[in-house]
């Protein structure tokens, strides 16, 4: 069990250096627009999309390692009041038994979007641009599947917790 959990982690480990190169892709393509809008005259039709696009995969893509690391934000008032072993109790079965069904679900929602782009050779249907939907749907897909694997991981590392304390 624990090798799995560990290649869960290398895999949230390697999505969230994934979504540190979107940063930088998303910072340069900014700046080509800043840059081209300004000191050019001459904006693109592509940045709006572009920014959107690598915006929401890099944030899907970093919420597993940010999983791993527990540093989402959560309001633990009442759970740091409770004993140790109780607390990883309530948090394992959060995360396996609600968390996970509901993040495996919406998954299986992306994946099946995802494909469908794919298979209808959808395009964003609102910009000039057009560009395919098919990479970005996929990006979201793996970056929930990546969370909801994670949270299954943290779950039932909690759940351990608390029969171990």
């Amino acid at each position: 069990m624990q090798s799995i959990f560990r290649a869960v982690d290398r895999l949230s480990l390697l999505a969230a250096y994934l979504a540190q190169a979107i940063l930088v892709l998303l910072v340069l393509a900014m700046m080509y627009e800043v840059l081209a809008r300004y000191l050019f005259n001459a904006p693109t039709i592509w940045a709006f999309d572009v920014s959107y696009m690598l915006t929401g995969v890099m944030f899907i893509l970093g919420t597993s390692w940010t999983t791993k690391e527990d540093g989402h934000v959560r309001i633990d008032f009442l759970v740091q009041r409770l004993p140790a072993r109780l607390s990883a109790l309530l948090n394992g079965l959060i995360y396996f038994l609600l968390l996970t069904p509901l993040l495996a679900a919406l998954s299986w929602s992306a994946w099946r979007k995802a494909l469908r782009a794919i298979a209808t050779g959808e395009v964003e249907s609102v910009s000039v641009w057009a560009p395919p939907m098919w990479p970005f749907f996929l990006a979201l897909a793996i970056g929930l599947t990546l969370l909801a694997l994670q949270v299954a991981v943290e779950g039932l590392r909690s759940l351990h917790n608390a029969k171990s304390d």
